[in-house]
């Protein structure tokens, strides 16, 4: 049973940082591809970052380019995202994904998913 467990949401002003941790278990997680997600009210769901399962190419949404940063630690099974020059615009549940194949570049359609963290950015 695949586990995703998010941690490092919360409440920060416009220009702060912060870090997200996804915790994986019950996977082979170094042979899949991970990426982050988020979600704002009444939104739909949006890609943020993705990594592919060596780590050697990311991925990131227009919006985050230049601000927010996507690694991997497959010895300790985490994923992480450094997201600096936060705006109120990144306020979102933010979501930790990983695909079922393995030794993907890309994120696939239908991944596991985490419970999210929330991540609010007051202006």
């Amino acid at each position: 049973q695949v586990q995703l467990v998010e941690s490092g949401g919360g409440l920060v002003q416009a220009g702060g940082s912060l870090r997200l941790s996804c915790a994986a278990s019950g996977s082979t997680f170094s042979r899949h591809a991970v990426g982050w997600f988020r979600q704002a009210p009444g939104k739909e769901r949006e890609s943020v970052a993705a990594i592919s399962w060596r780590g050697g190419r990311t991925y990131y949404a227009d919006s985050v380019k230049g601000r927010f940063t996507i690694s991997r630690d497959n010895a300790k099974n985490t994923l992480f995202l450094q997201m600096n020059g936060l705006k109120p615009e990144d306020t979102a549940v933010y979501y930790c994904a990983e695909n079922k194949n393995a030794y993907n570049d890309y994120m696939d359609p239908n991944p596991y998913w985490g419970q999210g963290t929330q991540v609010t950015v007051s202006s």
